[in-house]
């Protein structure tokens, strides 16, 4: 039988963890791409596509903001502000239907894209 030291599983959850993260915005970026590409008839499958991102980013703030957390002091500001935005931006294509998913999914996207 195979046993893994502490230290090496803990090298791998960096990695783990930026695996679940892609996954986490790959679900919600398929979401909002699927609500953008239905247009107006999207009504329901667009407040669910936003609020998946609201959850989503809710979630890394709540992260972002935890003393314990281990990436840089700037990095973490940058990417909380990139969260306030998502948010601010969730509540504007929600209150005005006709507005675009599109920034959010451009901005997610590249968040995404930089997990890798």
């Amino acid at each position: 039988m195979y046993r893994l030291s502490y230290a090496e599983i803990m090298e791998d959850a960096p990695d783990l963890g930026r695996e679940r993260e892609r996954e986490a915005f790959d679900r919600a970026l398929g979401l909002l791409r699927t609500a953008e590409a239905q247009g107006s008839r999207a009504g329901p499958e667009r407040h669910a596509a936003v609020g998946s991102i609201q959850n989503l980013w809710n979630v890394l703030i709540a992260d972002l903001l935890d003393p314990e957390n281990g990436l840089p002091e700037g990095l973490r500001a940058d990417l909380v502000a990139i969260g306030l935005w998502n948010m601010r931006e969730a509540g504007e294509v929600l209150s005005t239907p006709e507005r675009s998913l599109a920034a959010l999914i451009e901005v997610n996207t590249s968040i995404r894209d930089g997990l890798q």
